[in-house]
């Protein structure tokens, strides 16, 4: 890994705004009590750990870390990991309490902050996607262009596209058009396949923001649905396409699904498409058979595991078979397309319930088969 920078190459101080408050429902039983920001990644990484590094790397000595659900976590691990990057209080953690009701609201609710810092411009970001990104490469676009806003983008199959906010930009960059989670979004024109969306990423011209955020439309609550095509319709909204990392290619997931977070982990095989924010070790989380554990996960050499993920702390027992036998997977451990998610909630009741087949009649416990719906 790199050296970290510490300088402001953005040569004026931005303020910078991370929303790590989400849920992340779709991971299911992994962010029960967890913010999907949280969540590990590759060893002892978490997902969050990605956007910190590239605010370091990128030299932005102002942030402010919007939390909600479920903060201890990060409310501990982000002082201790990263702290010492952001001298002079640098860094600032909120805690929204439930009152965020949006992307954009938990802007608003921190505005006083921003105004303080008296910065010309604030970039928001996401906390839950993988990526390696220079924010000042950004910053020096959007001032470039003139524009209220610019947006960081990517380039999804068409297939993929409906789970984002989808646009299409003209030949400067100027967006023209823009859809939030469309069931039908349009494609690149000219790439049929293949659809522009955002990153949620963006760099704001402060003054345009603090009036759309307290103008007269005070229900604008989250970026994508109203801010964001607000701007388009002004015609004051620029796209900037995410250039490429390490590997050569631009990287970016938006690791919402279990199937999607495994085949994330997969990705670094043989490869490293992101810079990792720690070091790990492939041996720290990479089982084999398209398998992944967890921090503090115990997976003994008997086991056979194929296209798993275990999560934190489980300990499988010896000679446990997973990934063979649908039928068999699907009674006790939660599908998510072609990933197979183990807790030890549900290895603790197989094993109850598989020995409850041995009790006499009239001592067995009554259990239904799980619900993985």
């Amino acid at each position: 890994m790199s050296a970290l920078r510490t300088s402001n190459p953005t040569g004026q101080a931005v303020a910078t705004v991370l929303l790590a408050g989400g849920k992340g429902s779709r991971l299911h039983d992994l962010t029960t009590a967890e913010s999907k920001p949280a969540v590990h990644f590759a060893g002892r990484n978490r997902i969050v750990d990605f956007a910190m590094a590239n605010v370091v790397r990128s030299g932005l000595d102002r942030l402010l870390v919007a939390t909600q659900f479920a903060p201890a976590t990060l409310h501990d691990h982000l002082p201790a990991r990263w702290g010492g990057h952001f001298p002079d209080g640098g860094m600032i953690l909120r805690n929204g309490h439930n009152r965020y009701l949006g992307t954009a609201d938990a802007v608003r609710h921190n505005w006083a902050q921003i105004k303080d810092w008296g910065s010309d411009q604030v970039l928001v970001l996401a906390a839950d996607h993988i990526y390696d990104m220079d924010y000042a490469a950004l910053i020096a676009a959007h001032r470039a262009s003139g524009a209220a806003v610019t947006v960081a983008v990517d380039v999804v199959p068409l297939s993929q596209a409906s789970s984002f906010g989808v646009m299409q930009a003209d030949a400067t960059g100027r967006i023209r058009s823009f859809l939030e989670k469309p069931a039908h979004p349009p494609a690149i024109p000219g790439e049929p396949d293949r659809a522009m969306v955002s990153m949620g990423i963006y760099v704001f011209e402060t003054d345009w923001l603090r009036d759309a955020l307290f103008g007269q439309d005070i229900e604008s609550l989250d970026f994508g649905h109203e801010v964001i095509p607000a701007a388009v319709s002004q015609g004051l909204a620029m796209a900037y396409r995410l250039p490429a990392g390490p590997s050569g290619q631009a990287y970016w997931r938006d690791v919402g699904t279990i199937d999607a977070l495994r085949q994330s982990h997969l990705d670094f095989l043989g490869q490293q498409p992101v810079r990792l924010p720690r070091i790990s070790t492939l041996s720290e989380w990479y089982l084999g058979r398209g398998s992944v554990a967890m921090p503090g996960a115990l997976v003994p050499s008997s086991a056979r595991l194929s296209q798993c993920l275990v999560a934190p702390g489980v300990r499988i027992p010896a000679g446990l078979v997973v990934g063979e036998d649908p039928d068999e997977d699907d009674r006790w451990f939660r599908r998510d397309r072609n990933t197979l998610l183990i807790t030890q909630a549900m290895l603790d009741r197989r094993d109850t319930m598989r020995r409850a087949t041995f009790l006499p009649a009239g001592t067995r416990p009554s259990l239904q088969p799980r619900d993985v719906a």
